[in-house]
């Protein structure tokens, strides 16, 4: 008998260590509710994570199985389960969130201590870190490297091998205050295999296109981040099935299928970068001679509250941030404005808006959410003296029609959309003329630009 234990990795198909598990005898599937580990997330992300729990439960028990569900410290369940059913060895996937890493190791600990054998394995990424150099200045370096190693095939774990048994024990049902997607690997699969019919194709030119966004939201892009995040879906099934478009394409359709598969290679950094820096959450990655100058006072805990509200002014970030709140998701674009307006505009420690993303996402996935937030900071790889992403030009060039910003922002309905790019720069007069009910921006857009070149360059060292 093999016990596997369920992490984040809430699927059967393209499961690495599941698949090992019943390739080498039965396995009695297990799940501990950690409440340690999941207090670690939002509300949001936690009530999708237990949904897609009880979705796995289902899925098992179509196979004539089911998914033993306990509670507690998982060093205390698991060896009391296994010893419990005479297992052999419990196996399970690795994990590079720092409280995942020491869940595993005082498991393994407390198996040994029973004569339980452990075993570990990679899923969560396409290559393990181990496997490449621990530190690259950029991601072009880290790419270069990772593409040449060779990607395995999906994992089909043998559903036969599944322990005959029953288990009625229930799964918590937190309160959340959105609506949530549907949960689990068939879910996933269904919206995966809609963007693979059409939107792949074009992904490249629609996936920045903010109309799109808002017109069709998951075929401008495929929305799949709350699935992976949860470890709904693999990401070996991702890549195998965006590879196949790939081989059998051409021209302008090969280039967009292919950027595509490059986005997930951001991903595989991130998690390359957490798993050698195990405090990327809270530690600067890069090195700077000197502090850098975050605002701190009653001004700036001001200027949070209305970033994190939506009401600062600008018109692309409150877009972004309503949606965020609305639908604990965020697109691409707005997403890297809002976290730029933060840092650079408004000069607000990265550390903050980290942990505010953590709280509203579905998608929070531990490494892209705090290697994105420094790599926007100018903390991170690919670091630039200081990195701005001004939100007027920003919005001139991808939501010049306001699509997108009026779905969120509906004081600005009725508002001639180049006025609404234009917001911050008008006249006190003018805007309240337009939208008396939208507010001013908290910052002038060029003292903040210029506010944040100064305090970069004095922390490092160039002023």
């Amino acid at each position: 008998m093999q016990v596997f234990w369920h992490r984040r990795d809430l699927r059967i198909p393209d499961n690495v260590g599941l698949s090992i598990a019943a390739r080498d005898g039965t396995v009695l599937p297990v799940f501990v509710v950690d409440g340690d580990v999941l207090a670690g997330v939002g509300k949001r992300q936690r009530s999708f994570f237990l949904a897609g729990v009880r979705a796995l439960r289902e899925r098992y028990r179509s196979f004539g199985s089911d998914l033993v569900v306990r509670s507690g410290d998982p060093a205390d369940v698991l060896p009391e389960v296994a010893t419990g059913v005479d297992a052999d060895r419990v196996v399970w996937n690795d994990h590079y969130r720092p409280e995942r890493r020491n869940r595993a190791t005082e498991v393994r600990d407390a198996l040994a201590a029973e004569g339980v054998d452990t075993d570990s394995r990679t899923d969560h990424v396409l290559v393990s870190p181990d496997r490449l150099d621990s530190r690259y200045p950029t991601h072009g370096a880290f790419y270069s490297d990772w593409q040449e190693v060779p990607k395995s095939s999906p994992f089909d774990p043998d559903t036969d091998a599944f322990a005959p048994v029953e288990d009625d024990t229930s799964v918590p049902v937190p309160e959340v205050d959105i609506d949530l997607p549907a949960a689990g690997y068939e879910a996933a699969r269904e919206r995966f295999d809609g963007f693979l019919d059409t939107a792949i194709y074009s992904y490249d030119d629609t996936r920045d296109d903010m109309a799109a966004a808002v017109e069709r939201p998951t075929r401008s892009v495929s929305r799949m981040s709350p699935y992976l995040a949860a470890g709904m879906i693999g990401v070996r099934e991702l890549w195998a099935a965006a590879s196949e478009v790939y081989d059998a394409v051409h021209g302008r359709e090969r280039k967009n299928v292919d950027k595509y598969r490059y986005e997930l290679s951001w991903r595989e950094h991130n998690y390359h970068l957490l798993s050698h820096n195990p405090n990327l959450a809270s530690v600067n990655y890069q090195t700077f001679p000197n502090e850098i100058q975050w605002r701190e006072g009653e001004d700036a805990a001001a200027d949070f509250e209305a970033w994190k509200a939506g009401e600062t002014g600008y018109p692309f970030v409150d877009a972004g941030m309503r949606q965020l709140n609305e639908e604990g998701y965020v697109h691409n674009r707005p997403r890297q404005i809002v976290a730029s307006f933060l840092t650079k505009h408004l000069l607000i420690d990265w550390r903050l808006g980290a942990r505010y993303f953590t709280k509203q996402l579905l998608d929070h996935d531990p490494a892209s959410n705090h290697g994105n937030w420094q790599w926007i900071a100018s903390t991170g790889t690919d670091s630039v003296d200081v990195r701005i992403f001004d939100p007027v030009s920003q919005m001139s060039k991808y939501d010049d029609g306001a699509d997108y910003v009026t779905t969120y922002v509906p004081e600005l309905d009725g508002v001639p959309p180049g006025k609404i790019v234009d917001w911050p720069t008008l006249s006190r007069q003018e805007r309240e003329s337009l939208a008396p009910d939208y507010g001013h921006p908290i910052v002038d857009r060029n003292h903040g630009w210029e506010r944040a070149e100064r305090v970069f360059e004095e922390a490092l060292g160039k002023r």
